[in-house]
């Protein structure tokens, strides 16, 4: 079979972490990254669950709503109001 190479680029705090995992578990990066491909082929899906954003879909729909509100009243608010309804949102 023929090999070819692939090029990936990533984060280099992200790579030069990997590839201390990589060697923790005793593989080099190139056999993690073809044990995680044929994961892949074999499965049809990806190795793991890719979850919703909900936080980001949450602070979107709060910013589509203020927006709407700003376009369509004549209300207004103070920065000390805006600040801690974004807090109530992100919860902190």
């Amino acid at each position: 079979m023929e090999s070819l190479t692939l090029n990936v680029r990533v984060d280099a705090n992200d790579k030069k972490r990997f590839e201390q995992f990589c060697s923790n578990v005793g593989m080099n990066v190139s056999t993690a990254v073809n044990m995680f491909i044929k994961a892949v082929l074999r499965e049809q899906k990806l190795p793991f669950e890719v979850k919703d954003n909900t936080f980001n879909n949450t602070v979107y729909e709060k910013l589509r709503e203020a927006e709407f509100e700003m376009n369509n009243t004549s209300k207004r608010y103070t920065i000390d109001e805006i600040t801690n309804s974004m807090n109530d949102i992100i919860g902190e």
